[in-house]
């Protein structure tokens, strides 16, 4: 859709639906964030070891990979809204069940309801934003998911943090006798509830009712969102990029000519992997435990925890006013060279360190200098490939095969996030953190020549034209 077309539709209802839709982003952020914060009382309530620690943190994430690959494949049977709202009830049932377990496995389970909720909500707030917008400003509006993710992660970091000021420790009672960090995911309740009121009042993908042959409802909606002479036009494009003689299934990522994976399927795979291999989660998952690992008390890593979020969301906000103007490529390339570049200092920083009692120190200025580097990394990821990899993955593939391209796209992206955050406790103790964080760094700067070689540029394409 040319520039023309965007000023023609109902921005104001785009906006609207598409703010409900993020609040999936926001989920997926403070349901993933929440556990930063939690593992001191985590370990003292069911006596984990460090490598029981490092599951139990990443439980959500096997949830999440289920999730992601299961909602792409549903959505395509009874709709992006009803799979996003099932997502709104695990969220609930998740934050109740966390907070309320009396054993690890108990917690474990509660944490695996999440992720299938976290999952979804990763695939198909993406998707069904894109599927919703115009192409002149898909990007933008597409961004806005991990602003919304990092709003999410930022505020888990700032309710973790208040609630364990207020109770003294994380550890410590706080209401009702219950320790503070139980709190913590208790809090989640009120904004899954939100979630899926809200839901209640938003459309259905116009794409997914085409799919469905539901073609008077589609164009109710396309109507509602770009007019009736577009929602005319846009029907008939979307008729046609569908193959007529069935309905998308996982079949159709492979070449029918060729028999092999379509091309454009390992690059969304590649894309969703990369994007965990630079460690990003490890900041927002273990960011309190690392710097209390080198020198700073609990109170100050949480505040450093709450920089770090603010600082991403800056980040976002210039993505969501570039992305449509340079392309989605150029980010990439950008923040790979930067992620490489701001990992490598912070693992010579660590490497100068020296243990004393258990614990990392750094000499002289050079704990200040791993946190600048830190942050700046944090600033280069969610300048790049934080919203660029599911703007990306929302609209990189064509329609026939969106919900499975997604699904096997978000599979990967969290089964690497599982590997990445069970592994890191493991790395950090037996290889170090300069040896750990250094592999981060040539995961960025191999990332770099995968998307210089790979990725196509989806910048103000329609998402009937994307090729497979």
């Amino acid at each position: 859709m040319d520039r023309h077309r965007a000023d023609q539709a109902n921005i104001g209802f785009i906006a609207a639906i598409v703010a409900v839709a993020t609040i999936g982003g926001f989920m997926f952020g403070y349901d993933s964030g929440v556990i930063n914060g939690t593992q001191q009382g985590l370990e003292l309530a069911f006596g984990l070891s460090k490598l029981g620690t490092g599951f139990t943190v990443g439980a959500i994430l096997i949830g999440c990979a289920v999730g992601a690959f299961s909602a792409g494949r549903l959505a395509d049977r009874i709709g992006r809204r009803k799979v996003m709202m099932i997502a709104a009830l695990l969220f609930l049932v998740s934050a109740l069940g966390a907070g309320a377990a009396s054993s690890a496995t108990l917690f474990i389970l509660a944490r695996l309801l999440g992720g299938l909720g976290v999952g979804a909500a990763s695939v198909l707030s993406p998707v069904y934003i894109s599927e919703v917008t115009p192409a002149a400003i898909r990007g933008r509006l597409s961004s806005l998911q991990q602003i919304m993710i990092i709003t999410g992660l930022t505020g888990a970091f700032v309710a973790n943090y208040a609630l364990a000021k207020a109770a003294g420790t994380s550890v410590d009672p706080l209401w009702l006798g219950y320790a503070a960090w139980r709190w913590m995911f208790w809090m989640q309740v009120i904004p899954a509830g939100v979630y899926f009121v809200a839901l209640l009042a938003i459309p259905e993908s116009p794409r997914f009712l085409v799919v469905k042959r539901r073609d008077d409802e589609a164009r109710t909606v396309l109507t509602r969102l770009f007019g009736a002479a577009e929602a005319a036009r846009k029907a008939v494009e979307i008729r046609g990029s569908l193959i007529a003689d069935h309905r998308p299934r996982l079949a159709d990522l492979r070449d029918p000519t060729t028999g092999k994976v379509r091309t454009i399927v390992w690059a969304g795979i590649g894309i969703a992997i990369f994007q965990q291999l630079v460690g990003i989660n490890i900041v927002f998952y273990y960011g309190a435990v690392l710097w209390q690992s080198v020198g700073f008390s609990e109170a100050d890593s949480l505040k450093i925890n709450i920089l770090s979020g603010t600082l991403s969301i800056l980040a976002c906000l210039f993505t969501v006013f570039t992305v449509d103007r340079i392309g989605r490529k150029p980010l990439l390339l950008i923040g790979s060279a930067g992620m490489a570049v701001t990992l490598a200092v912070v693992a010579t920083c660590f490497a100068r360190g020296s243990l004393i009692g258990g614990s990392l120190q750094l000499p002289g200025h050079t704990g200040t200098i791993a946190l600048i580097a830190a942050n700046l990394y944090v600033i280069f990821f969610n300048a790049s490939w934080g919203p660029v990899m599911w703007v990306m993955l929302g609209e990189m593939f064509p329609n026939q095969i969106r919900g499975s391209g997604l699904a096997v796209s978000g599979f990967a992206q969290w089964i690497a996030n599982f590997g990445i955050s069970v592994s890191f406790p493991a790395m950090a103790a037996g290889l170090g953190l300069p040896t750990t964080y250094g592999f981060y760094a040539l995961s960025a700067a191999v990332s770099f020549f995968f998307v210089r070689a790979v990725v196509r540029e989806t910048r103000g394409r329609e998402l009937e034209a994307m090729l497979g």
